[in-house]
């Protein structure tokens, strides 16, 4: 069973940040401030990131008696780690913040996160390989079929995106003011 365990957390990461998207929305939009509701919900993702984030491991390492000594590089480039993925998750809301006015979030969030979710893959692949290089034997054709298909089916989506209903029976009729009938 542990030799399914990195597959099982993996699939648990796809849970997760398949509805971070939609939730991130969601919750923009119910801040009921069009103009500053996407910057309040990231401060509450943040605030998340805290608590998961921050007390949460220190909890486990206070309770493994881990200690917490770290090494230099390892702090600057897990803050880095740390910088990309905020800046990542900051540009998620830009993204839904810029979605033309009077369009669906309903068409436009699907296919803003197909893309980031199939092209963060992609640039992973490529500084991957290029990290591990001197490690690495010759790539297999089928790996770059993989990434092309990544590509084509983000484009797929981003190409053939739900359209938005469109109403097709006549306008309301008119509500006339009743009648006064103290006359």
């Amino acid at each position: 069973m542990s030799h399914y365990l990195p597959l099982l957390f993996a699939l648990c990461t796809v849970s997760m940040w398949g509805v971070y998207g939609v939730f991130l929305h969601k919750g923009q939009v119910l801040m009921k401030d069009p103009e500053n509701g996407r910057y309040k919900a990231f401060l509450v993702v943040g605030f998340a990131y805290f608590v998961i984030a921050v007390l949460g491991p220190a909890l486990l390492l206070l309770f493994k008696k881990g200690g917490f000594a770290m090494e230099g590089p390892g702090i600057t480039w897990s803050f880095i780690a740390g910088a990309v993925g905020a800046i990542g998750a900051f540009c998620v809301l830009l993204a839904f913040g810029s979605i033309p006015k009077g369009e669906s979030p309903g068409t436009w969030v699907p296919v803003i996160m197909a893309v980031i979710f199939a092209g963060a893959p992609i640039v992973n692949a490529f500084v991957s390989i290029y990290q591990h290089r001197h490690e690495l034997g010759p790539i297999h054709p089928l790996f770059v079929v993989g990434l092309l298909m990544a590509a084509a089916g983000t484009a797929l989506v981003a190409w053939k995106k739900p359209k938005a209903k469109v109403s097709h029976s006549p306008a309301p009729p008119a509500v006339e003011a009743p009648l006064d009938s103290s006359n």
